[in-house]
């Protein structure tokens, strides 16, 4: 792991997607208490910048980071896609069409989604609900004071202004 990116430079990355970033990573921390992983890799490899949501070891989604754009990793298990299947119809085109392509293996169904804008933010986010209940305890009264956005941020830093 090397030292996570300020989010200046992410921001200056994503470009018009950068709002779609705000609203899921804000979600996640508002509503989840997970722990984040920042990667890094050579700038040519395909696993250049990511960030990593999981706790114990079991991962929420994956996020990685491009020029202009953001991929979005999310894994269904066996519960996960009965779960989708019985709220199928409360998604868009987009994620039932990926969800139907996605080949069933034996740790679920990997969905994979490239996010330019904040179209399909409402669906991943319901996604993640299939996935799992939020976990967060105290929320404060305003998603806006979730902590910064900075994905440098500490773990312990944003729950104290979660906390406050």
């Amino acid at each position: 792991m090397r030292p996570t990116k300020p989010y200046s430079e992410v921001k200056a990355m994503l470009g018009n997607a950068s709002a779609a970033w705000e609203a899921l990573v804000g979600y996640v921390r508002f509503y989840y208490e997970m722990d984040e992983n920042w990667a890094e890799g050579k700038p040519t490899h395909k696993h250049f910048n990511n960030l990593f949501i999981k706790r114990s070891g079991k991962a929420l989604l994956s996020l990685h980071l491009r020029d202009g754009f953001f991929l979005v990793g999310v894994t269904l298990g066996g519960k996960e896609r009965d779960a989708f299947e019985a709220q199928r119809a409360a998604f868009g085109e987009t994620v039932r069409n990926e969800y139907d392509a996605a080949e069933t293996l034996h740790d679920g169904k990997w969905l994979g989604f490239e996010v330019r804008d904040d179209s399909l933010i409402d669906d991943i986010i319901r996604l993640l609900q299939v996935k799992r209940k939020p976990n967060r305890k105290a929320l404060p009264k305003d998603m806006k004071m979730c902590g910064r956005l900075d994905i440098g941020m500490a773990h312990d830093e944003i729950t104290r202004c979660i906390m406050a």
